[in-house]
């Protein structure tokens, strides 16, 4: 069974100042929790076979079994750093440890040991501080670098310095840089933590290149070593000749007009620009500056030789109507001066939108009976351009009884009613709303919108005869049809429905009337009872329609009814006769006329035969009599 132990080691401090002040390597001794670990530390660059510490008596191992237990040091390493010698239990330094190559430039450099025991197995662990020593100077990348410098910089121009390297960690790295006397420069230092001190060269005097060409500097780097460690770089700056003119724009302001929607490349306008200088110090190149909001960058270019402005991006008047570009002239001196003006753009309109047509309100149908000047719809018209070209007129082309009125409020208007209205002669109308602007050409959208006439009860029923003259022979069956009444309504829906009833009234007739009964649904009329000649030869009645509208109207019939005696049967001839009937016949057109020899008395029948009906397709395709 392995059994490893979490180890811990508390220190006692007063064990390793007492060594320290023998001059042995430093170590720390502890106190057994639970298991064992061992703290020392030694300096860098001790010599071969310098004692790190007694670890058999640190952790209290019994020294005269260690080489039978085959006490070492378990390591991967092919070079170990350290031994443990199996007699004594003193691990000792096996080579020259240099922290800067082991633990690069950490802060602490502690190596892990992992000792072993066997027979039984123990594990203990030994762990060893590498404390740095001032073994290396600074340095910089490069013994000299040059800088160039015009000789119009102003006092307080920074320039950076490259830092200069220390391998050593800590304090024992670089800590300061001292420049060389002399009266234009001076050092200021920042401090990036992590990533060291950085030097940098300030003009605290201006410089003249006619007296002095040239300027000869000597940075020193210092470490926090006692006594430090320097290592230095020489600073040639060379002073140049000064560009003391800008570049001076021919004009001061550039309207510029702009129709929108150009083509990508269309020229904007061209610049011109002069510098005094002789040179690459009067040479100008031009550009737009960098100060300019993007979306300018996206729509503009200019050409750095020419001057010329051109269209890089969609210049569209409805998006942005004006802009304001900056642009820039500078020359081709080592320190470039630059010059900025304004551009101001104006775009033109042109006519590229149509107008749009909203409807913002809607009553999709109207009473048939709705005076003139009634409201139907609001619309609204809407146009992207500007002045013609966004003025807009509307119109109804069509022969309907609708108008557009303008409204209070800019493009909007109403469509109201300009004449009645009659459902019965047409029930709905497609109304097609242009709208053109003003433009050159103008551009113009229609929109179509239905509306439909609703019905209203203005129609009064209307019977398709008038009087009725209706035959009965005598001695009928009682409860039979004997005839019946039609009329129809213009109207629909409910103000269509239509229902019968007979006027009784308190005369000699009425009595007779109440042998009869109507259908109130479809106009039949019943006998309740058989008539006889030698009683009643004529009788008449009047019938009511009224339809179901609020309010209901109503008209009436003049029935009339005579009693035929039946004792001879009748002779027919037709005379004039259509076998076939159109089903867009209308009631009481003439089907046929029939010539009739009755010896019976009274007057039977016209022997005209007539529709009573509107005949349909889906409706009887023969009747027989």
């Amino acid at each position: 069974v392995s059994i490893f132990f979490s180890v811990w080691w508390i220190t006692d401090e007063s064990e390793v100042n007492m060594e320290q002040r023998r001059g042995e390597p430093k170590r720390a001794r502890g106190y057994l929790v639970g298991s064992v670990v061992a703290l020392y530390s030694i300096s860098e660059e001790v010599n071969e076979g310098t004692v790190v510490g007694n670890i058999a008596k640190d952790l209290g191992l019994d020294k005269s079994s260690l080489r039978d237990r085959r006490y070492r040091i378990v390591s991967s390493d092919a070079d170990p750093l350290f031994h443990v010698n199996q007699n004594d239990g003193i691990l000792y330094v096996s080579r020259k440890i240099d922290r800067e190559k082991v633990c690069a430039q950490s802060g602490a450099c502690s190596i892990n040991l992992k000792t072993v025991l066997e027979n039984p197995l123990e594990v203990h662990y030994v762990r060893v501080e590498v404390m740095d020593v001032n073994d290396h100077s600074p340095s910089f990348q490069e013994n000299e670098t040059t800088l160039e410098i015009s000789e119009s910089v102003l006092p307080g121009a920074r320039f950076q310095l490259r830092a200069a390297g220390d391998p050593d960690s800590g304090h024992l790295s670089v800590q300061q840089y001292k420049l060389s006397q002399n009266e234009h420069f001076r050092l200021e230092i920042k401090d990036k933590e992590d990533d060291g001190k950085i030097p940098i060269l300030v003009v605290q005097k201006p410089l003249d290149r006619e007296t002095a060409g040239s300027h000869l500097l000597v940075l020193t780097a210092l470490d926090g070593g006692k006594p430090p460690k320097t290592g230095t770089m020489n600073i040639i700056i060379n002073v140049l000749d000064i560009n003391d003119n800008a570049p001076v724009f021919s004009d001061d302001n550039y309207p510029i007009m702009l129709n929108e929607n150009p083509r990508s490349g269309t020229k904007v306008t061209q610049v011109n620009a002069t510098d005094l200088d002789e040179g690459t110090n009067g040479d100008v190149v031009y550009s737009l500056s960098k100060t300019n909001k993007p979306y300018i960058l996206n729509l503009f270019e200019m050409n750095p030789v020419t001057g010329e402005l051109s269209v890089k991006g969609f210049i569209d008047y409805e998006e942005k109507d004006k802009y304001e570009l900056e642009i820039q002239a500078s020359d081709r001196g080592f320190a470039p001066l630059t010059t900025e003006k304004s551009v101001k753009i104006k775009v033109i309109d042109i006519n590229d939108n149509a107008p749009e047509i909203e409807v913002t309100s809607f009553s999709s149908s109207i009473p048939e009976d709705s005076r003139p000047g009634t409201t139907v719809a609001l619309i609204s018209v809407n146009d992207l351009d500007s002045g013609l070209n966004g003025k807009v007129i509307c119109s109804i082309n069509q022969e309907v009884p609708f108008s557009l009125s303008p409204s209070l409020q800019d493009k909007m208007f109403s469509i109201v009613t300009k004449s009645p209205l009659d459902r019965e002669k047409k029930s709905h109308y497609d109304l097609t709303i242009t709208a053109k602007d003003a433009g050159q050409p103008p551009l113009s959208s229609e929109k179509t919108i239905r509306v439909v006439v609703s019905d209203v009860n203005d129609n009064s029923p209307e019977f398709t005869l008038s009087p009725y003259t209706f035959y009965i022979t005598e001695g009928n069956n009682p409860g039979a049809s004997v005839f019946s009444v039609k009329a129809s309504d213009g109207d629909e829906g409910d103000n269509a429905v239509i229902s019968y009833h007979i006027v009784r009234d308190r005369d000699e007739h009425s009595k007779l009337t109440s042998f009869l009964n109507i259908n109130s649904e479809n106009g039949q009329i019943t006998a309740l009872r058989s008539f006889d000649f030698e009683t009643v030869k004529t009788f008449q009645f009047q019938v009511v329609a009224s339809d179901s509208g609020s309010p209901s109207l109503s008209s009436n019939v003049t029935v009339n009814v005579i009693i035929d005696v039946n004792d001879n049967a009748p002779e027919i001839e037709v005379t004039s006769f259509s076998s076939s009937v159109p089903e867009d016949s209308r009631p009481g057109s003439t089907v046929a006329l029939i010539n009739r020899m009755h010896l019976y008395r009274g007057k039977s029948g016209t022997g005209i035969l007539q529709t009573l009906l509107l005949f349909k397709k889906l409706d009887e395709c023969r009747y027989l009599w």
